[in-house]
Formats: C-alpha cells, sequence, structure tokens
C-alpha cells in the first residue's frame, strides 16, 4: 500500500494520485502556494481519494473560500467508506474544524496524534498563532501547545516540518534560544518554507532583532507569490521592522503595496488583523493614519466578517471601526459580544467586551475610559490567540492611555516588564517619558 511522506499508509491505488497528494500536504505545511493545484490534481487521477479531498478543503479555508472549502469536505466525507479508520479520523477531525466547532476539533486532532503521531497534516491544525490551541481561549495556551509539542518530537526525528512548529512554540513560550535552534534547524532542511520565515520573523521581533529581521524578510519575500498564504502577513512584519528602524515612510509603502484592502491578496483574516493592526500603531506611535486608510479597513471589515462569532477577527474589526471612528457599528459588535459571554460562546471570554469599548474610548480621545476599562482586562487578552506580536497593540493602547493620562508610575512599570521580555527602543523611549 502506498504511503504518505510519515510513512502513514494511503488508501489510492494510483501512484499519480499519491504523489499529488504528498505534494500538497507539503505545500501546506510550507505555508508554499499549489496546495489546491496539487490536491485537486490527486482527485483528477483519483476520484474516490478521500483524503486528497479532505486536503483540499484545507487549502480552501486557510485562503478564506469557505464554500469552496464545505464542499470540498462533503466530497471527502462521502468518500470515506473502505478506507483505513485513521484515514476516517483524519477527515474527520479537519471536517469537525470546518462545521465550526473548535473545541472538538482540538479533541480529534489530540485523540488522533496520541494514536498516529506522524499524522502531520492533522497536528498542523493546532500548531501556530493561528492554530486551534491558540484559539483555544485557554490563558495557558502556550504551555500546552509546547507540552503537546514536547511530547511528540521522538517521532519527527529528521523532519524538515516538525522543527519549525516545535521552535514556533518554543518562541511563544520566550525559550528564544530553543526556538532558534529549531527555527535555524527547519530553515537549513526547508529554506523556502514560508513557515519558517514567519517564525523566524517572530523569533526577530521577540529577541529585537530589528535590522536582522528587516533585512532577512526583504531577501526572502520578493520569490514569494503575492497570492500565498502569508504574504500579507510576513509584509506586515517587514512593515513593523520598518517602524522599529524609524523609517515610517517605509513602512507605509510596505502598508500601501502588500497589506491594505485592496493590496493584500492573502487571506480575509490576514487582510483585517494585519491591516487594523499596523493603522492602530501608527496612531500610537504619533503617526496619525489618514482618514482614506481607514475607510478601506472599516469597509473591508463590515464586508468579510459581518457578523461576529470569531474573536481573533472580531476585535480587530473593533480596531477597524475604532479607528475610523464608526462607534455606531462598534457599539453594535461589543453588544454582541456581550450576547456571546452570557450565553458562554466567547472562547476568549468576558474580557473581550471591556477590551473592545476601552479601544472606541481611547479611539474617541477618552483616555481615562480606556484605563478604566482595559487595565483590569489586560491580563486575559492572551486568551485571544494568535501570537504575542499581534497581541502586543493591546499592551501598548494601555501604555500609551497611562501616559496621556499622566499615569507615570504605571506606565513604567510595564514597560519594565515589557523591557525584562525583550528589548525595544521604542519601550525605551516611552520609558524616558514616563519618568
Amino acid at each position: 500500500m502506498p504511503e504518505d511522506r510519515y510513512g502513514l499508509p494511503l488508501s489510492s491505488t494510483s501512484d499519480r494520485a499519491v504523489a499529488a497528494y504528498r505534494e500538497g500536504v507539503d505545500h501546506l505545511l510550507r505555508a508554499t502556494p499549489g496546495a489546491d493545484r496539487a490536491f485537486g490534481a490527486a482527485l483528477a487521477a483519483d476520484a474516490g481519494f478521500a483524503l486528497a479531498a479532505t486536503g483540499l478543503a484545507r487549502a480552501h479555508q486557510i485562503l478564506g473560500r469557505i464554500p469552496d472549502a464545505k464542499a470540498a469536505i462533503a466530497q471527502a466525507r462521502a468518500l470515506v467508506g473502505g478506507v483505513s479508520r485513521r484515514e476516517r479520523q483524519h477527515v474527520e477531525a479537519i471536517g469537525i474544524l470546518l462545521d465550526g466547532n473548535a473545541p472538538g476539533a482540538l479533541a480529534a486532532v489530540r485523540a488522533q496524534v496520541a494514536e498516529f503521531p506522524r499524522d502531520a497534516l492533522v497536528l498542523s491544525l493546532a500548531v501556530g498563532a493561528f492554530g486551534l490551541i491558540a484559539f483555544s481561549g485557554r490563558l495557558d495556551h502556550d504551555a500546552l501547545l509546547l507540552e503537546l509539542l514536547d511530547d511528540l518530537a521522538p517521532h519527527y526525528a529528521g523532519d524538515w516540518w516538525f522543527p519549525f512548529a516545535h521552535g514556533w512554540a518554543y518562541n511563544e513560550a520566550r525559550r528564544h534560544p530553543e526556538a532558534r535552534r529549531l527555527m535555524e534547524q527547519a530553515r537549513e532542511r526547508q529554506p523556502r518554507s514560508a513557515n519558517v520565515a514567519h517564525g523566524l520573523a517572530h523569533i526577530a521581533y521577540e529577541t529585537g532583532d530589528i535590522e536582522g529581521g528587516a533585512r532577512y524578510l526583504e531577501g526572502w519575500l520578493p520569490a514569494y507569490e503575492r497570492a500565498s498564504a502569508l504574504h500579507c502577513h510576513l509584509s506586515w512584519h517587514l512593515a513593523l521592522f520598518e517602524l522599529g528602524r524609524g523609517r515610517v515612510d517605509a513602512a507605509l509603502r510596505v502598508y500601501e503595496d502588500s497589506i491594505a484592502p485592496g493590496a493584500s491578496q492573502g487571506p480575509p483574516l490576514n487582510t483585517l488583523s494585519d491591516s487594523a493592526a499596523f493603522l492602530w500603531r501608527l496612531g500610537l506611535y504619533g503617526e496619525v493614519g489618514a482618514t482614506e486608510r481607514w475607510n478601506a479597513i472599516r469597509d473591508f471589515a463590515a464586508q468579510a466578517f459581518p457578523r461576529p462569532g470569531f474573536t481573533f477577527a472580531d476585535i480587530h474589526c473593533a480596531l477597524a471601526y475604532a479607528g475610523h471612528g464608526d462607534q455606531a457599528t462598534l457599539a453594535q459588535l461589543v453588544e454582541a459580544f456581550r450576547d456571546a459571554a452570557r450565553a458562554g460562546r466567547l472562547p476568549a471570554g468576558p474580557g473581550t467586551v471591556a477590551l473592545a469599548e476601552g479601544l472606541g474610548a481611547f479611539a474617541a480621545g477618552d483616555y481615562e475610559g480606556a484605563v478604566r476599562l482595559i487595565e483590569p482586562v489586560a491580563g486575559e487578552v492572551i486568551r485571544l490567540g494568535g501570537s504575542h506580536a499581534q497581541r502586543d497593540v493591546f499592551e501598548e493602547t494601555l501604555i500609551q492611555a497611562y501616559l496621556r493620562t499622566d499615569r507615570r508610575e504605571k506606565a513604567a512599570a510595564l514597560l519594565r516588564r515589557r523591557l525584562d521580555r525583550r528589548p525595544s527602543a521604542r519601550d525605551r523611549e516611552w520609558l524616558a517619558r514616563a519618568g
């Protein structure tokens, strides 16, 4: 029986289909373009290949093509008769995710890798800033991911994807030497993996290596297709590095070219979160974003995420509405958060309500209100998911609210804690202002 790259049997009798399937999985694990085409080729060679249809569903989902993803997973579920139990469980884990049942999907992933630890595509659902563990709503999700991957590491000796995943977990756990060792190992084995480029960008950010991070992405990004899953997001990292260099005009050029709605060809979630967080940072750093820039982000947020339900996206919608000054739409979103919290449907917890209100207060110039709302829930922001780099924008909002209300001691205490975690010229500058 043919096998995937991890030695797991595949229920297909077509060598061509199996080769195309392996290629598709590799594209997914590298975040490089072509996964959808490869899985489509696998299905063309073997119309009964359930795992190829499942891979196609995952590829569509990553790119934000949700109707296509649902159609592909329905096809996969219809094809599982006669396949192995491992393959049925593989299909179902991804199917549960596409059903919108994130807790159920995480439980299915954990059960699958406990029995079949080398089912890397299923494991990948739990990994990274947008993985199921990060979006679990748990305060300890970084430790949970690291524990899972520490246990699985012996099963992935010599692999090129797993060191990225493991290194990511170490970096978010703020264990940067281990993270760098693993990520460099992954880069040696797969230098054009966008996931590895992403991991290295995060390590540079967390260790204060602004120049090194900028130079690396400047050299790496030009050969990466603009429509790829991580092009927008890696461009956001480059824009942040440019801000860290003090090159605001260069950061804005990156934003206009690759991040802004209409320029980004990335998944809707990245376009929203990266554009809103970038412009909000400009405001925090004293570089006021032009109204027309907020117009585009507000409109994109309303179109791409019209119904609340995905908290990480929703809190970035809150940034977009607050940044634009659309307090009416922000108030509707806050009320939706309240309803979800009362119904127990807000994984990140009721603190999301206060955070969103605090963003609105800050944008309206009510810095006293921003402190009152954000300060009590600042320790819960990690429950939103994403990465430390993405969530820093909320902590920086609180610091600026402290400074603008002359709460210098509180600003200084928070800045010192941040500087204990990572070097930052901006934090040192703000600390000097705090006295």
